[in-house]
Order: C-alpha cells, then structure tokens, then sequence
C-alpha cells in the first residue's frame, strides 16, 4: 500500500512485482501449460495497467487550456457587450423593455459560453472513462480466460473411472491443488490491477466497473476454493 494526499491506495508496482513473481512461479510448476502464457500476458498488461493508472491523475493541460481560454474570451466579450450599453438614457427613460432588449445577447453569450465551458470540462472526464472502460473490459476478459483453465480440472475425477470424454488427467493431487491456487491468485490479482484505476478517480461510473470485476473474480476465486477444498478433504479420507 501507499500513501496519497492522506489516503491509503495500492502500489502499482507492488501489484506488479507480485504478479512477476506469480508468473516465474507458474512457469517452473507448468512450464507447458497454456497458464503459464495467460500468466505472462496477465504480467504485460499489469505493467500497461500501471502507466494508464497513473496517467488518469493527470489533467489533459491541452483541453483545460482551452477552456480557460473560452472563458475568457467569453468574459472580455461580456464586457465589450455591457459597454456599449448606454445606461444613463436607459435608466432615465426607465425603459425596461429596452433593457431587456439591450442585455439579452450578454445573457446569451454567459449561456454559450457556460455550456461550452461544462462541454470542454466534461469531455476529460468522458475521454478518461472511454479509456479506462476500454482497459477494465481486457481485465474482465483475463477472468473468464484464467476461469476456462481451471473448469476441467475435476478433483472428483480421482474418485471413479474416466469415459472416453473425460479430461486428460496429467496431475496428481499436489499438482492440481497448486494449479487451482495459482488461478485463484490469478483473479485476485486480476482485481488488484482493475482496483488501481479507481484509486485514482471518483469517477462514479469508472469505480462501479471497477466493482463488477472485484465481484466478478470473487465469485471465479469462491469456485476454485471450493474445488481445493475438496482436494483437501480426499486427502483426510485418503489418510484416515
């Protein structure tokens, strides 16, 4: 964890260490498995994950530019427009029509240009949360991917005999417990990585996706603990 401005958020390159480590971990226990592939792209985006994270943060100077920019220009123009207004004769004359006449493209142009202000302000926000949903949708692919590696690995399958469909059996009960566990590692840290984009925006709408995917890889990850526990549970049986 690190410390930002008084709150507490992931270290990006805590986060990627980890998973580095995670991935030379699952190469030399299954140095032929597909796994170990995911593994090794799942490390590559964690690296791209931490530059687009830490890219969020920053202001898109270019775009706040021009907004200071239009406002103001707007503001210069306003005043050029209450200018021109002759508001010695208008007050004497107390004509209010002719005021409302003569203050009416001022209130337009404060309405232009507030409405083109809050657009240019709101497209950063609407850029960065493009990109970001962009990214979140590769994170959330990497679940169903590592969650497809583990399905077919049954602990039940030692118990009885197979049938010409079932799965390969090239694990024993160590190697299969550790596989499970490497996928499971693999989701949580799958939601480490999705979770360092909300640590760098209140964007409601960016945190919310955010959310799904930490939900969606506990629920992957509640799947696999369920399967290694029953792998523990042959094992008693199997010592008693």
């Amino acid at each position: 964890m690190a410390r930002d401005n008084g709150a507490r958020k992931l270290d990006a390159a805590k986060v990627v260490e980890t998973l580095d480590h995670l991935r030379v971990r699952v190469a030399e226990r299954f140095p032929n498995a597909g796994l170990a592939q995911v593994c090794d792209q799942l490390t590559v985006t964690a690296r791209t994950t931490a530059q687009r994270a830490r890219r969020l943060s920053r202001p898109y100077l270019g775009l706040r530019s021009l907004v200071l920019v239009v406002v103001l220009v707007a503001i210069v123009a306003e005043i050029a427009l209450i200018a021109r207004l002759d508001w010695l004769s208008t007050l004497r004359g107390a004509d209010a029509l002719k005021l409302a006449q003569g203050l009416e493209p001022a209130v337009n142009l404060i309405l232009l240009s507030g409405a083109a202000a809050w657009f240019l302000v709101s497209l950063e926000t609407r850029w960065k949360r493009g990109r970001v949903q962009k990214a979140l949708h590769e994170l959330r692919s990497f679940a169903h991917v590592i969650d497809m590696h583990q399905l077919t690995k049954d602990p039940t399958l030692v118990l009885g005999p197979r049938t010409p469909s079932s799965p390969v059996r090239e694990m024993n009960r160590f190697q299969l417990a550790r596989y499970l566990d490497y996928c499971a590692e693999m989701l949580a840290l799958t939601a480490k990585l999705a979770a360092l984009y909300a640590g760098e925006t209140d964007d409601p709408v960016i945190v919310a996706a955010v959310n799904d995917i930490e939900t969606l890889t506990s629920d992957l990850g509640r799947k696999i603990w369920q399967k290694i526990m029953i792998l523990g549970q042959l094992d008693e049986a199997r010592g008693s």
